[in-house]
């Protein structure tokens, strides 16, 4: 089996009286890219704001890469590449200098910090606007950034809130090559999405979340194998039907 890289277990959340995550579990190893699947409000962002440390859980444990989450924070965030849904950037700096403060953040030398800006400043066509101030940005220019502030420091682990919200074709197409070619190479991708062709194109494996629950976790050939009559999409809409919920694994 391969190694695994992050596990969490029992996470429970409560918002202001609202169970928003109970007792959520799973898995990610080496080599896979991992999507999580859910209708609004399912508890899909707040699993992966859970994974990353941006909100605090009552119960359970999350370690990644072997490091306890709540132990050792500054640790354990090291390894992790997190794109964010709401884009918080400073709007205040340009591109490059957002992208040098994450860099200094995780001690990126200055020769391979440039290489790798030039890299993905070219597969996101943000080679023209990355000197100019992020207040001027589009939506999708700010998620380009936010993607590029990610990975600028190659984490073993990228985890990803909705990464194609606001991509052009092109950029869109480019990020699915680098999660693979992540994943191929020993790594994790983990992101959340409500986009089936993109979770069908690109994963190794599914779990779908549902009032807080992940109701489901397989293969997602392993899936499609046992259900060859029904499509992803019949499949996502039967298990998040209330009367059919059921964990799968």
């Amino acid at each position: 089996m391969s190694e695994l890289i992050l596990k969490m277990t029992g996470i429970d959340k409560r918002f202001s009286g609202v169970h928003a995550l109970k007792g959520v579990d799973f898995d990610l190893y080496a080599g896979e890219v991992h999507a999580l699947m859910g209708e609004n409000g399912a508890g899909k962002s707040t699993t992966i704001k859970s994974i990353t440390g941006i909100i605090s859980f009552e119960e359970g444990r999350v370690l990644i890469d072997g490091i306890d989450l709540k132990t050792a924070p500054l640790e354990a965030k090291k390894h992790i590449g997190y794109v964010s849904d709401d884009h918080v950037l400073y709007e205040g700096l340009t591109g490059v200098e957002y992208v040098n403060f994450i860099c200094d953040v995780f001690q990126v030398p200055s020769a391979q910090r440039q290489e790798r800006l030039d890299k993905y400043c070219e597969l996101f066509a943000l080679t023209d606007s990355v000197k100019k101030q992020i207040s001027t940005y589009s939506h999708g220019m700010k998620q380009k950034l936010n993607i590029i502030g990610a990975l600028i420091h190659e984490p073993k682990i990228w985890i990803l809130d909705e990464p194609m919200t606001g991509l052009d074709p092109r950029s869109a197409y480019n990020l699915k090559q680098l999660m693979r070619e992540h994943a191929d190479k020993g790594n994790s991708v983990f992101f959340s999405s409500h986009v089936l062709e993109v979770v069908e194109k690109v994963c190794d494996r599914i779990g779908i979340i549902d009032e807080g629950h992940l109701i489901a976790c397989c293969q997602i050939d392993e899936l499609k194998e046992r259900n060859k009559d029904k499509s992803l999409e019949e499949l996502f809409l039967k298990l998040t039907d209330n009367s059919a919920a059921q964990t799968v694994e």
